[in-house]
């Protein structure tokens, strides 16, 4: 009689694809059934895939297919809408936070997360990311930072880092003429509407549990009602940084993680409070006309 061995999937799996296990097999993974079977359009190296699969199986973990809805950006995950098994939507450039709030309004109910990158988010969609944010929208924003613009052929994105070199900055990020990098994480902290944000990286085994764990947590914050949540992947570009997997990695390491560095940049109930809001009515204590209409 064969040994069985022991089958080290999560129950969601086990129950899903048990019947699929040979007696004398070891299953260690499996595909998501939030992800689908298409295959990918992402560069070798890219990390976009990598989340993608964390997005999956957060939603998976939470048993929240059947209720989610994701908006779809323009940039390279533009074909995102192939990759969930949920449903999605595609949103005009930069327009994905205007579009998820629109669903979220009209369908309470439904969790509702925007998957984009810098170009996206930080650069055409920064007027709509912001006030999403400070609205206190209940949506989870997935946001890939990799300094450039990927799909477009790697033009100076928002993000880009001082003399960082790029198809429209061959010489080098100029912060005199071009400004300096947008720290996203660190301006949607500020707002009053934000419950939850945090930083994360992909380029360990370690960095990628932790960019789970976040990812389901910012799920968690919109399924409690809690406020706006984004979590920020620091994240590379091989293509276009003109680089191997490999080297990629470490340039984030040496250089984009010092810029953006990891971590939790706000959580409300971390600090003590119910909700956004009530941490926004906290922050507005000595103001008279702000603590009108207060729940006693």
């Amino acid at each position: 009689m064969a040994k069985t061995n022991p089958v080290t999937l999560p129950d969601y799996q086990v129950e899903r694809i048990g019947a699929q296990i040979g007696a004398d097999e070891t299953i260690v993974s499996a595909r998501p059934h939030a992800l689908s079977d298409a295959i990918f359009n992402y560069c070798p190296g890219c990390t976009h895939g990598i989340v993608n699969r964390l997005v999956a199986e957060c939603i998976d973990e939470l048993g929240i297919e059947g209720t989610t809805v994701g908006i779809a950006p323009v940039g390279c995950s533009v074909m995102a809408y192939d990759f969930f098994n949920c449903d999605m939507i595609e949103a005009a450039h930069g327009r994905a936070p205007a579009v998820a709030t629109g669903v979220k309004r009209v369908h309470p109910e439904n969790v509702v997360f925007a998957y984009q990158g810098d170009g996206d988010l930080a650069s055409i969609g920064t007027a709509e990311t912001v006030h999403a944010a400070t609205r206190g929208e209940k949506i989870t924003v997935i946001f890939i930072n990799n300094a450039i613009y990927g799909m477009t052929g790697g033009q100076m994105a928002p993000t880009s880092l001082p003399n960082q070199v790029t198809q429209t900055s061959p010489y080098g990020r100029d912060v005199n003429s071009a400004g300096y990098p947008v720290r996203i994480s660190e301006l949607l902290s500020t707002l009053d509407g934000v419950a939850y944000v945090e930083r994360v990286t992909c380029d360990s085994t370690a960095h990628i549990r932790a960019a789970k764990k976040a990812i389901k947590k910012a799920f968690q914050t919109q399924i409690d009602g809690l406020g706006y949540s984004m979590v920020e992947v620091v994240a590379t570009c091989p293509t276009n940084w003109g680089m191997t997997p490999q080297a990629a990695f470490q340039w984030l390491r040496d250089n984009m993680l010092p810029y953006y560095p990891l971590g939790v940049y706000k959580d409300v109930v971390a600090d003590g409070y119910a909700n956004a809001a009530e941490a926004a009515l906290e922050r507005a204590k000595d103001c008279p006309i702000a603590q009108q209409n207060k729940e006693d």
